[in-house]
């Protein structure tokens, strides 16, 4: 298993500490055999495939070296849960609850989730890839090493969070909560649209390009009581 992977910055880029990407090697897995998660259970090199975990409660669980492919997470309750070396494809639902949660060197791929509430948690070295997240809740959460790439985010909350070599690549992003947040080497050159309803005076350590910024500076204005004519 190897997890640590180093980023790179494309030549003629702005000087910015690209994010470390994961790098995920799963060991040979073994189907999961239960039918219920367990609060604070154990899975360790499991494969969860097409499974329907709405409305289950593995709060405080462990997935380290798993895949869950497929897998219905309907308010699922996941609350402190660590899922370490993974990858998660596929996965759709509502309501997922993953407050306090720590992801650290994950790929999630082509979710398609809604109201997922992951305020409070701690995401290391994770990718984004595809897929659409409405309604992300990060209030409060860490990002270190975070990639969203070829997603769309409608209306990502990312008020109060602390975002740290974060990259927006070919990712749309909707009616974002940058409120009270800190941002340090955060690359949003990537994102199209880019759309930010509050935070703008939060984006000192923030990358945008000159296109983007021409975008956002009526919003901008907005803020700042500027009045603008002719």
């Amino acid at each position: 298993m190897v997890r640590r992977a180093t980023g790179s910055r494309p030549a003629g880029r702005a000087a910015v500490t690209g994010a470390r990407r994961p790098q995920v090697r799963l060991p040979p897995l073994r189907p999961w055999a239960e039918r219920e998660l367990e609060p604070d259970g154990d899975y360790d090199g499991l494969e969860f495939r097409e499974r329907d975990l709405a409305g289950q409660d593995g709060a405080g669980a462990r997935f380290m070296d798993c895949a869950l492919t497929g897998c219905a997470v309907d308010e699922t309750a996941l609350g402190r849960a660590r899922v370490l070396d993974s990858v998660l494809t596929g996965l759709r639902g509502v309501g997922t609850e993953l407050a306090g949660s720590t992801f650290r060197d994950v790929e999630l791929v082509d979710p398609r989730l809604g109201g997922t509430q992951m305020h409070g948690a701690v995401l290391e070295r994770v990718v984004v890839r595809g897929g659409k997240i409405d309604y992300l809740n990060l209030r409060g959460a860490r990002l270190r090493d975070v990639v969203f790439e070829s997603c769309v985010l409608v209306e990502p909350d990312f008020a109060g969070a602390s975002l740290e070599r974060v990259e927006f690549a070919d990712c749309a992003l909707r009616g974002a909560d940058f409120g009270r947040a800190t941002l340090r080497d955060v690359d949003m050159r990537g994102a199209a649209p880019l759309e930010i309803a509050r935070g703008l005076d939060r984006l000192s350590g923030a990358v945008v390009t000159t296109g983007q910024l021409l975008d956002l500076a009526p919003v901008l204005a907005a803020e700042l009581g500027l009045r603008v004519e002719g």
